[in-house]
């Protein structure tokens, strides 16, 4: 029988399961070894060794041992360096993380280290914690991971003819293809959705920016509906379905309009 394997590394819960009579299975996104999945024994039953740590978006120390990469991970402890209590306590705060950690779940396989990932996560999560919720946030969030996913969407120019952003022409975003087209270009989807030149450039920019300054960039009313329905339009693509994190979202915020 092989031996287990200690572990220690940063994570972040994106989510747990109900196993037996008091264990969970926790998922976590970390820091050195990607994303994991490991089993908390009597962690529903006893609430000392795990005191705030397993709850989605927790950001802990934790240690575990492992035998491969196929058996799921034996979670020993966790020491807890952030609990996010301001998302907590704020519904539209929870929602936004929520969708935060089914987007990294849905992009990321299991146990390939991503640590641009994981900073992502992190980053995004601590300006959400400390910052007022904005369409900034949430849509640079999806436009970033797309980018460390692979799917980085084309935003500087026409897709179709090259030609880079000119204030004269018109502009789609087409999911097929990844990127706006231009209006003297055929997009290949059907459905691709008109977008305005500002809106652009402020996605351009806030993909740019760096992280301490994303909360001093504001979209206007059109540039967030406009990035809303491109990126939401773009991921759906990707994956093939629309995440439930997302649905929820969009109705609570419905809702209170």
């Amino acid at each position: 029988m092989s031996s287990r394997i200690p572990c220690r590394t940063e994570a972040i819960v994106l989510k747990t399961l109900d196993y037996g009579e008091s264990d969970l299975i926790v998922t976590f996104y970390t820091r050195e070894y990607g994303k994991i999945r490991g089993i908390a024994k009597g962690a529903r039953r006893s609430k000392k060794r795990f005191v705030n740590a397993l709850e989605p978006f927790s950001c802990s120390a934790i240690n575990f041992s492992r035998k491969n990469p196929d058996h799921l991970d034996f979670i020993e402890g966790c020491d807890v360096a952030f609990h996010f209590q301001e998302i907590r306590s704020d519904l539209e705060k929870t929602l936004i993380a929520s969708y935060f950690l089914d987007l990294i779940d849905q992009f990321t396989p299991e146990h390939k280290k991503s640590e641009a990932s994981f900073q992502l996560l992190y980053d995004f999560l601590v300006l959400l914690e400390k910052k007022k919720t904005s369409a900034s946030l949430l849509h640079l969030f999806e436009l970033r991971l797309l980018r460390i996913a692979g799917y980085d969407p084309v935003l500087d120019g026409c897709i179709s003819c090259r030609q880079p952003l000119n204030a004269g022409r018109g502009y789609r975003f087409d999911s097929v293809r990844g990127g706006v087209i231009c209006s003297g270009c055929k997009p290949s989807d059907a459905d691709a959705i008109p977008v305005s030149l500002g809106t652009v450039k402020t996605l351009l920019m806030g993909k740019e920016m760096e992280i301490e300054n994303l909360g001093r960039l504001l979209f206007t009313a059109q540039a967030a509906e406009e990035s809303r329905r491109i990126l939401s339009h773009f991921i759906r693509h990707i994956l093939g379905h629309e995440l439930k994190s997302l649905r929820v979202l969009n109705e609570i915020n419905r809702l209170q309009r």
